[in-house]
This record gives structure tokens, sequence and C-alpha cells, in this order.
């Protein structure tokens, strides 16, 4: 090998160090990680979301496993570093993951309600046989939020509540995180918060529901004191560096779902998902303005 040969590859291995990690296309995996966060308690989410990892499974060819993290942060992480190709994310989440990985992580799918809407709400639930009515009436009382990369437990209440001049900090005599979605529910009725921030789809759609669902809590226990903004999705976003023709497989199994396995669907789902529609960073824009308006705050308290 000459010098100018020597020279010319020691230029393309600079070059490929320095290309950002989204740019480099990885090997095909011998086997896919796809993560989620429990918003129930983890046998829970297991029983939920197997179905869907042997659906991957056959559809893409490639073993899928399933894993279900601790919380969002173990999510963005594992995707940053590669060891997660599939992630299930609230936006608020996607977005933080999309950030630190420059873009390596992608969404292109959300689900799509049986009436058509696309998104969710942020939702406060009470005790049903309290006094508050309003959050204004929850002044100086104990709020439950979820985890502090949860869009509903805690990005979209502190952004809202702002629009409508509540600090939480200030305003409620105490801010606890409670870890899950279903912890903030059951903290409501023990009378350890007053108000718990959780997501809610539709009437008979929401963590809630499930929660009557499975016997755990009535229908009668609590209801809604406070309601965000619609907001974008909770989206399945993958590893940009994965092969085209991988991310063409796994794209095809969430978008024809509906179609090849309409029972596992409803399953995962609490048939209340017609299908999983496409979607791209480009619907996470107003997300991103709502992380801002969190570092902001994050940097005010640092």
């Amino acid at each position: 090998m000459n010098r100018r040969t020597l020279l010319t590859v020691a230029a393309g291995a600079v070059l490929t160090a320095a290309m950002p990690f989204a740019a480099r296309a990885q090997a095909m995996p011998s086997e896919l990680v796809f993560a989620v966060v429990p918003a129930e308690n983890a046998s829970g989410t297991v029983d939920r979301f197997t179905p869907l990892a042997n659906y991957l499974t056959r559809q893409t060819g490639v073993k899928t496993i399933l894993r279900v993290a601790s919380d969002y942060a173990a999510v963005i992480e594992g995707q940053k570093a590669g060891n997660i190709h599939i992630g299930y994310y609230g936006p608020g989440s996607y977005v933080r993951a999309n950030q630190q990985s420059n873009g390596n992580v992608q969404a292109f799918t959300t689900t799509k309600s049986k009436e058509g809407a696309v998104g969710y709400y942020a939702v406060g639930y009470v005790k049903a046989d309290s006094p508050y009515k309003t959050i204004q009436d929850l002044k100086g009382k104990k709020l439950g939020l979820v985890d502090p990369n949860s869009t509903s437990g805690n990005f979209a209440p502190r952004y809202f509540l702002d629009k409508a001049g509540i600090n939480p900090e200030t305003f409620f005599s105490n801010v606890a995180f409670t870890g899950s979605h279903e912890n903030a529910v059951i903290a409501v009725i023990n009378g350890t918060v007053d108000i718990a921030m959780n997501w809610w789809n539709a009437d008979g759609d929401s963590n809630f529901d499930r929660m009557v669902a499975k016997g755990m809590v009535k229908k009668s226990d609590v209801r809604i004191a406070w309601k965000s903004e619609l907001l974008a999705g909770s989206p399945i976003a993958y590893l940009a560096s994965l092969p085209a023709e991988l991310k063409t497989k796994i794209e095809g199994a969430f978008y024809e779902m509906h179609l090849r396995d309409q029972e596992m669907l409803n399953r995962m789902e609490n048939s209340q998902t017609s299908a999983w529609v496409k979607v791209s960073h480009q619907d996470y824009v107003d997300t991103e303005k709502m992380l801002k308006f969190i570092d902001a705050l994050r940097r005010k308290s640092s």
C-alpha cells in the first residue's frame, strides 16, 4: 500500500468517525429490542406487549425481545446507546430521546382512536367525593405527578398550568412523583395526594379505565378536575440507523396491524385503537416548545 492509499484510507476513517451516529447505517441486527415503560404494573405490561414482540418477530423475520424499562430515562439512554432498537414513548420523552441521540431516534407511528382522533390529553384526577371542582380549588393541596420524563404526568401539567398562571411548587403545598400512572391514581384514592396527573384519550379510554377493567379501582372513585389541551399522540420510534429494509418491515407491521392481527391490537390497546397511523418528527414541533419551557424551568431551579 503506497503513501497516497494510506492517506486516503486514513482520511476516510476520520470522516466515518466524525459522522453522526444517525448517518451510519447499522448491519442487520440478530435481534430487535422493543422497550416500553409500564403505565401499569410490570406483569400487566408484559402480558399486554409480549404478543406484539412475537408479532414483530413474524413480520420482520428478526427475533424481537420485549424489555420493560423502569422509567422513560432508561428507554432514552438505551436507544441513545443503540441497545434498544424500538421504543414506545410519550411525546415529550420521544422528543428528549430524539435530541439526546442527535436525531437517531425517530418517531414513525402513533395510534388513531375508534373515533378517528390522533392525540390525547393530560388530566388531573381528584376523589369523586372531594369538594374540588377546578384547579383553583386545589391551592395549598398536594399534587401527584408520574415520572420526570412523562408528558401527561409532568411536562404537560407544568406547561399548561404555567399558561394559567400557576407554578406548581408555590401553588401546591407539596409536589411528589409517584413513579407510574397507576401509582398516581392509587395515591389520590388513598389520600396521599389531592390531585394526580394522568393520561386520558376519551371516555372509556384512559389509564384509569384500564385499572377499572382489571378490578383495581371503581369507576366512581375519581373524577377529572383539570384537563390539558390536546397533545400529540404517543409515538413508537426506531433507530434511524437501522437498515432501510428492516425499517420498512417494522413500519408495515404497525401500519397494517389492524388488517393482520386485529385481535392482538385490541388486546394491546383495550379495543380503543382503530389503527396505527404514520407520523414524523414534524408532528412533535409543538412538543419541542413544551420541552424548551421545561428546560428553562430546570435551569432556573438549578
